[in-house]
């Protein structure tokens, strides 16, 4: 899950906070520092959110944030995997028409980054039930991101 993190530069501190997910921040000495910590406190948080049986917190777009004056510093984007934090895969049986599975494994045979079959179809539904989600919609262009990847 890529979620925006606002970056807060102190005298000798960056503090960061993860809007989108209430109560959670972290920091470091340096910007590199206070990415990974970030990293860390989103995966923490999560854990104790699926530890509880509550719902993960969905990931929105840096616009939805960047008119709240309380997170108008630098923004970073940080993906999160989470996979393992979901439960254990379960094995289904699903019916599906021959010419759409012929067009499911071409598909997932040019687009590696969903690596199976299944893989395909748990990102699709997953992508699918977050559409249907209600989502808050604020929008300000401006200052630039930067990218980093927990792994």
């Amino acid at each position: 899950m890529l979620y925006p993190v606002a970056i807060d530069k102190g005298n000798s501190f960056f503090g960061v906070r993860v809007p989108d997910i209430p109560g959670c921040f972290s920091g470091g000495d340096n910007y590199q520092d206070a990415i990974e910590s970030a990293c860390e406190a989103i995966e923490a948080h999560i854990e104790l959110l699926v530890d509880d049986g509550e719902a993960v917190p969905e990931e929105t777009s840096v616009e939805n944030w960047r008119s709240d004056p309380d997170y108008a510093d630098v923004w970073a984007l940080v993906d999160v995997d989470i996979t393992r934090l979901m439960g254990k895969a379960e094995k289904i049986n699903v019916t599906l028409p021959s010419l759409l599975i012929r067009r499911i494994d071409q598909f997932v045979a040019a687009h590696p980054e969903y690596s199976s079959r299944s893989g395909f179809l748990s990102r699709v539904a997953t992508d699918r039930v977050k559409s249907l989600s209600p989502v808050r919609a604020v929008a300000r262009l401006g200052q630039p991101l930067s990218k980093r990847i927990c792994i």
